[in-house]
């Protein structure tokens, strides 16, 4: 407890907390607020962003004109002229007409100005100004000012056709084009440069409010200009208590907030659960998902995550539902948000998505049966987020066109995340040595080795126990309990006959009874001993301790009466230690262990009946339990009268089924 509260103190924000709670769209129910000193008004994200481009349009894109290029240009033209003038089958009388018109194309074009138009600045493809340096002097231009590559080829190509003596025009086009290149070059670096210092100067706040001044009246609707107001004191506020604000005193508070709900739970567990409050493995690892929650919070709020709704706080519930229970997971859950609304914007909206979240993903899981529940559980909360969502913004803004949809990302990212609770319950599981419904689930698989080793050594025993499965879970699931829990129990409560099969009568041959062969006694220590090897079978295969409590308790302290009244027939006047043919224990503690008990003793019972009807089954089940009832085997189970009532009328029904029994109706003449 020490260490959480510390640890959860150590990584918390530590700055003051402005005190006001207030959402866009509502009426200001406190009292009237005053600025308490002078404090500029911040711009909205929306008004930044609209500043930042309209600096960025009145910022023109610099060129720079590369006169070298020009003349290395038009020497390159002239000296491939002369290469290719004799291959060009030209008369060459027209040779200096035509080099001559290449060179005046070339520099009409060039001393015009040729540019390449930069794609980011043609909004809807027109054409834009720019600034052009000419060594070191700027003038402002526009693209229409100069040729492009489309307009200079029209240019070139207008000028050579309209000359009466060119005849190989299509030649001369090619070879003024071979050389045609921008000697107007963009410069994105002085431009960037540019644009960098224009936004730097970007004014972040529009107008000031001055010390007393009525930021806000009681009863006023939180419009967005009071909201912009609200925000710049709240940042104003805690930038402030940053300086001048004792970070110790605000330490203070955090640990005696974090003692308090620690302290909670504590008296919860011990309330409530005296079993995990005993069990300080199980008290560490629900302090380990609490501290790892909101030091990842912290975290959050640290490198000013752009919404803590990214953080995926239901993966609290799920994990102590799966390990734990619904009402411990549900309590944890309230506990773990109230901290967190101390230190996140708008707390009542954020407890509000998060605890309803939170119910949904825990009532979802509720009997957890199938693995492909984590994913319906995910596709729920979700929903949940969407729809308390909608609710929110259709409050604040009254209108559906206001939406900012984009904000519903962090859910959907958070939801995602939520699925690595179930790696986490793994690592979990292991880590402390506890046993989850997962986990269950994978034991109640009949394809385990264990359970194949049992069906092929013990079939009938097999065969028992599925019965004793089916009877259990039918009557824990009426009455309420863990029913996955039962079922695993019943599948391994007779585990330990794998030993010695053969001397149990459901895996007997028949006419060969080994027990004819030795002692009372013997019988009877061998029947005993069943428990006793099944909880060392259980061990060796890591079965968790939780079923092994089932192989246990199956047979409770009761005796092996067959060969107890056995040896009293046949040995009237001998002495009789009654502990030899007793069961260990201990009796049942639990209404799972209880039921299991009572299962196994009537469907083995029931295997005795040769013509079972309704009649033999009822008092078959009746005469069992009420036995267990005398012989004190409940007393240490949370069962009650009730239960027990209703555990007889499961029991007969299903009895009924296997046996194919046909109820008999009267018919009134």
């Amino acid at each position: 407890m020490a260490l959480c509260v510390f640890f959860v103190t150590l990584f918390l924000p530590k700055q003051a907390r402005f005190r006001f709670e207030y959402e866009k769209g509502k009426t200001w129910m406190q009292k009237d607020l005053y600025s308490p000193y002078n404090f500029a008004i911040q711009k909205t994200n929306e008004e930044i962003e609209e500043d930042k481009n309209e600096v960025l349009n009145s910022v023109l894109p610099v060129y720079q004109n590369d006169t070298e290029l020009a003349e290395n240009s038009i020497e390159a033209f002239n000296s491939e002229f002369e290469s290719k003038w004799n291959g060009s089958g030209i008369d060459n009388n027209l040779k200096e007409r035509y080099k001559s018109l290449g060179n005046k194309l070339l520099q009409t074009i060039y001393t015009r100005g040729m540019v390449n138009p930069v794609l980011k600045y043609q909004r809807n493809g027109t054409n834009y100004n720019f600034s052009l340096l000419n060594k070191n002097v700027a003038v402002q231009l526009n693209t229409a000012d100069a040729y492009n590559t489309t307009s200079a080829l029209k240019y070139i190509k207008e000028q050579i056709q309209n000359d009466p003596q060119i005849k190989s025009s299509d030649w001369l086009l090619r070879l003024v084009t071979n050389h045609l290149k921008s000697n107007y070059v963009y410069n994105d670096i002085l431009t960037e440069k540019l644009e960098e210092n224009a936004l730097n100067s970007i004014s972040t706040t529009r107008g000031m409010v001055q010390k007393g001044e009525l930021v806000v009246a009681k009863g006023t609707m939180v419009n967005a200009g009071i909201y912009q107001k609200l925000e710049s004191l709240r940042a104003a506020y805690e930038e402030d208590a940053k300086v001048a604000g004792d970070r110790r005193l605000v330490l203070l508070g955090q640990l005696l907030l974090a003692g308090l709900i620690i302290s909670l739970l504590m008296v919860f567990l011990y309330l409530f659960r005296k079993d995990i409050y005993a069990d300080n493995r199980q008290i560490s690892l629900i302090l380990l998902v609490i501290t790892g929650m909101l030091i990842t919070l912290s975290w959050a709020i640290r490198i000013k995550a752009p919404s803590v709704y990214y953080i995926p706080f239901c993966i609290v519930p799920i994990i102590i539902r799966i390990l734990f229970d619904t009402r411990l997971a549900l309590n944890i859950h309230l506990l773990v948000v109230l901290i967190a609304g101390f230190f996140v914007p708008n707390s009542f909206e954020f407890a509000f998505l998060q605890i309803s979240a939170g119910m949904v993903a825990i009532y979802s899981i509720k009997n957890l049966i199938k693995r492909e529940q984590f994913l319906i559980s995910a596709l729920l909360i979700l929903l949940n987020y969407f729809i308390a969502f909608l609710g929110i913004s259709l409050i604040r803004d009254g209108s559906f066109t206001d939406i900012e949809w984009l904000n519903f990302v962090p859910f959907i990212f958070s939801v995602l995340l939520s699925l690595l609770a179930y790696p986490l319950i793994y690592a979990f599981e292991r880590m402390f040595g506890i046993t989850s419904d997962v986990t269950l689930m994978e034991l109640t698989n009949t394809n385990s080795k264990l359970l194949r080793d049992l069906a092929f050594k013990a079939p009938g025993t097999f065969q028992h126990s599925l019965q004793v499965a089916n009877l259990a879970e039918a009557a824990i699931f009426k009455i309420g309990g863990n029913a996955l829990l039962v079922r695993a129990g019943a599948l391994y409560h007779d585990i330990g006959k794998i030993v010695n099969p053969q001397f149990f009568i459901e895996n007997q041959v028949r006419g060969i009874n080994p027990h004819d062969s030795i002692s009372y006694e013997q019988s009877a220590q061998i029947i005993i001993q069943h428990v006793n090897q099944g909880v060392e079978i259980a061990r060796k295969h890591q079965i968790p301790e939780m079923l092994i409590d089932f192989i246990r308790t199956h047979h409770g302290n009761t005796r092996v009466d067959y060969f107890y009244q056995s040896f009293l027939k046949n040995f009237p006047e001998k002495f009789v230690d009654e502990n030899i043919f007793r069961y260990p224990g201990p009796i049942p503690f639990s209404k799972e262990t209880a039921v299991l008990m009572l299962a196994d003793s009537v469907e083995a019972a029931s295997r005795s009946l040769k013509e079972p009807d309704a009649l033999s089954i009822s008092d078959l089940v009746e005469r069992i339990i009420d036995y267990k009832l005398t012989q004190d085997q409940l007393n240490d189970s949370d069962i009650t009268l009730k239960d027990i009532d209703t555990i007889k009328m499961i029991f007969k029904t299903m009895l009924m089924g296997i046996y194919h029994v046909r109820i008999e109706y009267v018919l009134d003449n």
